[in-house]
């Protein structure tokens, strides 16, 4: 079965708010004395514009204070109303973030994971969950860096932390890496290689559902890529959730951003790692990032898609019917790659 019309696309690009609730997290003290078997977890805070921004620590499991050298995972959320686990009142239900900050935290890694200003925990962050640009997602990652360093000290004060930027969270690390003080490393996940309006054209090329609205489609992005608004009313109705009026602005700036000039400008470390089954983001584009920049390591994953689950059919809907179960586990590859890349930094 093929994906519905514009689906593959408006998983990318909606950048929609939901005023969501989470799952609650465990919470703790502040002691790092760390249970037997479980990831401990708490909420943390960090600064907003109008309010706070909220997430969620995954601590390990083994007792003790944190070493020194312990750097500290950010994972960046993706596209549109997506919460701190992965998840998405468009259809998403897979717990990816959630699932790796656990898988992490077994490996004695801890993480934070986040919801987006303006939506979920963090909505009295800003009043308008749409009123958004990559530089403001970035300025939200200085936020957290700095909220994680106090929460695990050392004793210089810099912390290492290293954001996990998944899908359009990619492009959003990409672009506030050069103003994360005393950055150690950055890891991509299923992120793009081209500016994001060559993506979504992509996406939409590849479904023959949506072959009556691509040139529609085409004129549309072309518009915006020139900084100018389109008019929805005259759309064909499928099209207009994802050139909804009220996130044409973020669309016109993050169609802006070219990654491939942005990765190569990164001074550190980078781990390129894209799932071969992925729907939406192409291995080209994961080598395109690598390619960008000397000190890149690129981890193809055999069987691995868009929600860092494993399958091993070709069949796109047994594919998006991973999107919903979050009993399926992470795919133990991608956890493998970012330990075995964190574990070359510590050792530099």
């Amino acid at each position: 079965m093929q994906p519905s019309p514009v689906i593959i696309a408006r998983l990318f690009a909606l950048s929609l708010g939901f005023a969501m609730t989470p799952p609650a997290s465990a919470q703790t003290g502040s002691d790092l004395d760390i249970g037997e078997s479980m990831p401990i977890e708490e909420e943390l805070t960090a600064s907003g514009p109008t309010g706070p921004l909220r997430g969620t620590l995954t601590l390990p499991t083994e007792h003790g204070p944190l070493p020194a050298d312990v750097p500290v995972f950010l994972v960046v959320p993706g596209s549109g109303p997506t919460d701190r686990d992965g998840n998405s009142p468009l259809g998403i239900a897979a717990a990816p973030y959630r699932l790796l900050a656990e898988a992490l935290a077994e490996r004695g890694y801890p993480s934070v994971r986040i919801d987006k200003r303006g939506m979920f925990e963090s909505k009295g962050a800003i009043p308008d969950p749409n009123d958004v640009r990559i530089a403001s997602y970035g300025d939200d990652l200085l936020a957290w860096t700095a909220a994680i360093r106090k929460r695990l000290p050392t004793q210089d004060g810099t912390r290492c932390v290293i954001p996990i930027g998944h899908s359009e969270g990619g492009l959003v690390a990409l672009a506030a890496m050069a103003r994360i003080p005393d950055a150690c490393g950055l890891i991509l996940i299923a992120s793009i290689g081209r500016p994001l309006d060559e993506v979504i054209g992509e996406q939409l090329r590849a479904n023959p559902a949506n072959a009556p609205f691509l040139q529609e489609a085409e004129a549309a992005m072309a518009t915006l890529k020139r900084g100018n608004r389109v008019d929805t009313g005259t759309m064909s109705p499928p099209l207009r959730p994802l050139f909804g009026a009220e996130v044409q602005g973020f669309l016109i700036d993050a169609i802006s951003y070219d990654p491939i000039e942005l990765a190569a400008r990164v001074e550190v470390p980078m781990l390129v790692l894209q799932g071969t089954r992925d729907l939406q983001v192409s291995v080209t584009d994961a080598r395109m990032l690598a390619d960008a920049t000397a000190d890149a390591t690129l981890a193809l994953l055999p069987d691995v898609n868009h929600v860092l689950k494993t399958v091993a059919s070709e069949d796109a809907s047994a594919n998006l019917a991973t999107y919903t179960n979050a009993a399926i586990p992470i795919a133990p590859s991608v956890v493998d790659a970012v330990a075995d890349f964190v574990q070359g930094i510590r050792q530099d």
